[in-house]
């Protein structure tokens, strides 16, 4: 793990075979460790494992991962809303979403993320791009 902050964790994979798996893990038993609900953790690690392996089949660099809780509205404690999680590679092209057929072995990722995610998106780094995705936390 690079980075941990009370409601952000950060990391950077090496773009390797194990990166997926690695990345699932550390993603799982953080979100534990915040006690998010497991049905929203299981989404979240199954999404980045789809993104880094998108990573891993386009990009030779190295894999960012980064989550984050947002906070909800002003309430005392804090609420947060939704769980922010982003997955970066060097590689600057946006990655498209394409339909797959019945006997296609990819091509099913992107539209994973859209259809499971609150919101999605890409954007452009100095060094590459990330690809984001918003779940909702239910009544924290």
């Amino acid at each position: 793990m690079i980075d941990t902050d009370g409601d952000r964790a950060e990391w950077n994979f090496p773009a390797e075979a194990d990166a997926v798996r690695t990345a699932r893990h550390a993603v799982r038993e953080t979100l534990r460790s915040w006690k998010v609900d497991p049905a929203v953790g299981d989404m979240a690690v199954l999404l980045v494992s789809e993104l880094v392996t998108n990573s891993l089949r386009y990009a030779s660099g190295p894999i960012g991962v980064r989550i984050l809780r947002a906070e909800g509205g002003a309430t005392d404690p804090p609420r947060h809303s939704a769980l922010l999680v982003e997955v970066s590679d060097p590689l600057p092209d946006p990655p498209t979403e394409r339909p797959a057929g019945p006997d296609d072995e990819g091509g099913r990722g992107l539209g994973l993320v859209a259809c499971s995610a609150r919101r999605w998106g890409t954007r452009q780094g100095s060094t590459g791009k990330t690809v984001w995705f918003e779940l909702a936390l239910p009544g924290e």
